[in-house]
């Protein structure tokens, strides 16, 4: 979550009470008992549904584009050569969703695979012989160009990629008619923090409409598959508790993102009650390493001191550090697949709850928050350059101050257990990045086209 991800900060709805009815005043009464934090959770859940479904009903879209001429602009552009179908199509992707490891594999539909979660998450699937299919609309959030070379990796090792939008209803059900997948590993998501200043909308038709889209594919399915998705460390906003548990109170986001999420686990709460989906949420505290995203603060500390230009340093009010709970990418997926390995069957069929379905939220996080500064520090060691700092106060976009996982939830559910220090796992991303960045042929400031768009501030 975070700073460290480029962050946005949330406007929190102001709960409006309603007027009081002269022939319904027991009605009230009931009003005058509800907890302030359930009718701000429920109206906040409320008006993202409503939106969602505005977003992606059929007439809305080309309105929105056409409302405002600055809407265009500020709107993310997907592959323009996304096409599917046809026996050569299908082909490719029921080939990739074979299971060749039996009798325990599994068939998974990895949406968000061509993003860096994905990526890896879907090697590392296919490595060990389940079947994989990835779905992603390689949209210019950051370079997509970054995302094209990390779909080279993907076909290297076997899964098929399809290029599409999560919110193509067609496209699911399509997918769904080809193959029985047994898990959802739902990745695919509008990332940052700051960038909800800039396009707020994307965030409620990828985090929200597009869960929805998701959750309703699955629970159409004849055989309904588990659910895994991304949720978020963001959703803990404004909690002073440390470190971070699955019990803490999550009403109070501090950014349009960490709401998006927070809407999303509310909206998994309903299918899993409602149609007896399989639902498992794992809130991610800031994930780095190899083929990471450009728009994250490590990374772009490291194009920015390669550069010799200033990167800037967020701190607290009076001069508090700002800290961040870092969680490398192998341990990101090891927690991936123990939550799929674990995940129970769906209890329905074809949109019908046939009994109690598993529901659960997991923390995944490294359990050892490190000050940014320090951060800086381990780079300028392995960059063997020193970074010129600029330090400022923490703006009020969205960021918050510390983040720090408590894990033993999913230790114990799902032997979760990282392994890879800051120090290592920094190393392993510096090396990637010379390499994808600057081979000896050619030099770093030179080459272009790769990378992220964002800035360092």
């Amino acid at each position: 979550m975070s700073y460290m991800d480029g962050a946005v900060p949330s406007i929190p709805a102001k709960f409006k009470s309603e007027k009081s009815y002269h022939h319904h005043h027991h009605r009230f009464l009931r009003w005058h008992h509800f907890s302030l934090p359930k009718l701000l959770t429920l109206s906040f859940f409320a008006a993202a549904i409503l939106f969602a479904f505005f977003l992606i009903s059929p007439h809305s879209s080309s309105t929105v584009l056409r409302s405002s001429p600055t809407t265009e602009r500020r709107s993310l552009r997907t592959s323009s050569s996304a096409a599917w179908g046809g026996p050569e199509w299908e082909k490719h992707v029921r080939s990739s969703a074979r299971i060749r490891r039996r009798p325990f594999g599994i068939s998974v539909l990895v949406t968000g695979a061509a993003g860096f979660v994905g990526t890896h998450a879907s090697i590392a699937l296919r490595r060990r012989g389940d079947g994989v299919v990835g779905l992603d609309n390689f949209n210019n959030y950051y370079d997509p160009s970054l995302k094209r070379a990390r779909q080279a990796l993907l076909s290297k090792s076997g899964v098929f990629l399809v290029e599409g939008d999560i919110n193509d209803a067609l496209l699911l059900s399509k997918l769904f008619d080809l193959v029985t997948f047994t898990h959802v590993l739902h990745l695919a998501a509008q990332a940052g923090v700051r960038y909800a200043m800039v396009n707020p909308g994307s965030y409620v038709r990828s985090n929200v409409a597009g869960l929805v889209s998701i959750l309703e594919a699955a629970r159409s399915a004849t055989s309904q598959p588990a659910i895994v998705w991304a949720s978020s460390s963001s959703v803990y906003g404004l909690n002073t508790q440390v470190p971070f548990s699955e019990s803490h109170r999550t009403d109070r986001p501090a950014s349009l993102y960490a709401a998006s999420k927070k809407a999303g686990e509310e909206i998994a709460h309903v299918y899993n009650h409602i149609y007896g989906l399989s639902i498992t949420g794992l809130r991610f505290f800031t994930v780095y390493g190899p083929w990471g995203r450009p728009d994250m603060a490590y990374f772009f500390f490291t194009r920015d001191i390669l550069a010799g230009k200033p990167i800037t340093i967020f701190e607290g009010s009076d001069g508090a550090t700002i800290a961040r709970d870092f969680t490398y990418i192998d341990d990101i997926v090891q927690g991936c697949l123990a939550s799929l390995d674990t995940a129970q069957k769906s209890t329905g069929s074809g949109g019908t709850k046939q009994g109690p379905a598993q529901l659960r939220v997991f923390n995944l996080g490294n359990t050892s928050p490190v000050p940014v500064v320090e951060l800086v520090a381990i780079l300028e060691r392995h960059l063997k350059m020193k970074a010129k700092r600029k330090v400022v106060k923490m703006p009020r976009n969205g960021d918050v101050q510390f983040t720090h996982a408590n894990t033993s939830l999913a230790k114990k559910e799902l032997g979760y257990h990282p392994t890879t220090n800051l120090q290592t796992g920094l190393k392993k991303f510096v090396k990637w990045y010379l390499t994808y960045y600057a081979p000896p042929s050619r030099s770093y400031l030179n080459k272009k086209g790769r990378g992220g768009s964002s800035t360092s501030s």
